[in-house]
């Protein structure tokens, strides 16, 4: 008769082995440990969530950014002297990076609610490291070369900060789960002290957080003004070439009221429709004249600028993915399209009954042109016979001469000035027009239009502050927007936001009560912790299997503190092979209980 320890019977745990083997590529039991983690690897723990809450902010970024990626592309090509479509490669990073760190998070956290110890395997850790480094340099690119855009994330807040107070509510209240059984399971430590106090601290952060929102959206139905007017802004440049005759009318079939272009005098004094300084990007200028493809379109003349073609480029590179839902006759149309006047522009708008905001460029340095521009414009504006109500002309030069036209300005300026320069409305970047502000216009008779406008979110907002016009390069998208996307009341928003409040914080109590009770339990009765591998051999049914037998020889032999509580005994019948495990009370000399196996 042998004194020996239970032996221990492994059953299979295929959540901990599928968790544990993609965190760590720990598959095997014996590599697998419920101790405390290295310093080292919580040190990786905390990279890795400051990697996801880095991606999270990025991909928050990039989806209100979404409004202005025909800027961004415009940016990029004025530095490259390329035009591409650089967000499809930034997307498509920033979605694999956030993707792959958040399923990592996940496995964290099943690791730390299994009380397993963490082991991030050491290729998850280059990939974070190559996550978090990529998403560093992309911030500082982004704040090179695109340094305004960070102000789209204040201003979306006044659409999304509701939304963002109940997921942030939501996932703060779940890890109470994982906060309680760190404080209530374990010893009292400092340490321990202070993640809970640090937990609570973020808990009523996020309770009162609704305090600082401003939501124009949270208003009274009734108090909704009109629907803002859309202006097709170079027209519809999703749909169409900008700035060509096709696009303005592709935005006036998409509900456009009005039409908006950007002026340039030709050297011989004809005004033209053109966005960037050369012509390379819109034009075929480097097929047809190759050694003035950097000049400035200025210093052609309008019969070589009526040579160009305007329009194949927009079907080569389809750079807003749409050239697929043309028909073969908008794409024939389209690759006959030529370098547009102001001229027609305007008469096509006399007919169309529309309004028109032109942006005028002054001619560069040396051009034959320069004393008489604007004179040449105006002409232009007479000749197409449109009333003069209907044209608002920005900037506000030479307002001497320009008496009946409306006249508007691209900076943000007090109603002193405004009142002093004679203005009439003011053409703001969305960044630049807060809902104080754009009341206090509108109260002194002063028309404020927006832009560029291309996202629902961001039209709906500028609805409920009352904003009178928007300018956008899409409004087939926003004829789809006929009411705010979301609209609320005082009443319904605080009724949401304290029931909310009051839900998570029953949760979170209930939480650390039950957590506590059980932990209460666990002590009175006397249960020491244990390995749940520790499974007796008693549970093992009977079997005669020579490999199971052997099997049972090799198992790990079980850590008691305290050696052997009474006395074990393990025998092998020389007859069939199988082992009895027998227990003895110490009290006694009779077997408790045994089992053959």
């Amino acid at each position: 008769m042998v004194k020996h320890q239970p032996l221990q019977v492994y059953e299979k745990q295929v959540l901990i082995s599928f968790v544990t083997g993609i965190y760590g590529c720990r598959w095997k039991r014996y590599q697998r440990s419920q101790d405390d983690s290295s310093r080292w690897e919580c040190s990786w723990f905390l990279i890795l969530c400051s990697s996801f809450l880095l991606l999270l902010f990025w991909v928050y970024f990039w989806l209100v950014a979404r409004n202005d990626f025909d800027e961004f592309n415009w940016s990029v090509y004025n530095r490259t002297g390329e035009w591409r479509d650089e967000t499809i490669p930034i997307l498509t990073i920033t979605t694999v990076g956030f993707s792959y760190v958040f399923v990592l998070m996940i496995l964290a956290f099943f690791h730390i609610s299994l009380g397993q110890q963490l082991n991030l395997y050491w290729l998850h850790k280059i990939g974070v490291l190559a996550a978090l480094l990529t998403t560093i340099s992309g911030v500082v690119c982004v704040d090179d070369i695109w340094v305004d855009e960070w102000d789209v994330l204040l201003v979306s807040l006044q659409s999304t900060a509701p939304f963002l107070h109940i997921g942030a509510l939501t996932t703060v209240t779940a890890l109470s789960w994982l906060v309680a059984g760190y404080v209530v399971r374990r010893e009292r430590s400092n340490f321990q002290m202070m993640v809970l106090v640090t937990y609570i601290i973020i808990l009523m952060a996020l309770y009162s957080a609704p305090l600082s929102f401003s939501c124009p959206c949270v208003m009274d139905s009734h108090s909704l003004r009109l629907r803002p007017d859309v202006i097709g802004r170079r027209g519809a440049p999703m749909l169409a070439p900008e700035n060509t005759l096709v696009s303005f009318n592709r935005a006036l079939q998409h509900g456009a009221s009005s039409l908006e272009a950007d002026v340039t005098l030709s050297v011989d004094g004809v005004p033209f429709l053109m966005r960037d300084r050369t012509l390379r990007r819109t034009t075929d200028v480097s097929t047809v004249f190759p050694g003035r493809q950097h000049d400035d379109a200025a210093f052609l003349n309008w019969t070589e600028l009526r040579s160009l073609n305007a329009g194949r480029w927009f079907l080569e590179r389809d750079p807003y993915w749409t050239v697929e839902t043309l028909t073969g006759r908008d794409r024939s149309r389209i690759g006959n399209q030529t370098v547009c006047s102001l001229l027609e522009m305007l008469r096509l708008a006399v007919r169309t009954n529309s309004s028109v905001l032109l942006n005028v460029r002054r001619p560069p340095a040396g051009h034959p042109r320069s004393q008489s521009w604007f004179m040449d414009t105006m002409w232009a504006v007479q000749k197409a016979g449109i009333s003069r109500k209907r044209v608002t002309l920005t900037p506000d030069t030479d307002r001497g001469r320009v008496r009946g036209f409306q006249q508007a300005t691209n900076e943000k300026l007090s109603l002193a000035q405004i009142r002093q320069r004679g203005i009439t409305s003011l053409t703001l970047h969305y960044s630049k027009a807060n809902h104080k502000d754009i009341q206090e216009y509108l109260a002194n008779n002063v028309s404020v239009t927006v832009y560029p406008v291309n996202e629902p979110w961001l039209y709906s907002v500028l609805w409920c502050s009352g904003v009178p016009s928007v300018s956008s390069d899409a409004p087939q998208v926003l004829r789809k927007v006929p009411y705010p996307i979301w609209l609320m009341s005082q009443n319904a928003y605080r009724f949401i936001w304290i029931a909310s409040d009051l839900v998570s914080l029953a949760v979170v109590v209930g939480i650390f009560s039950f957590q506590n009770y059980h932990m209460i339990r666990w002590r009175m009765s006397g249960i020491q912790s244990c390995n749940p591998e520790q499974i007796m051999l008693s549970a093992v049914p009977h079997r005669s299997n020579r490999d199971v037998n052997v099997m049972k020889e090799k198992l790990i032999v079980s850590e008691l503190h305290n050696g052997l509580r009474g006395t074990e005994e393990l025998s092998l019948n020389p007859k069939n092979g199988n082992a009895r495990y027998s227990h003895r009370d110490p009290r006694t000399s009779f077997p408790m209980e045994q089992m053959e196996c």
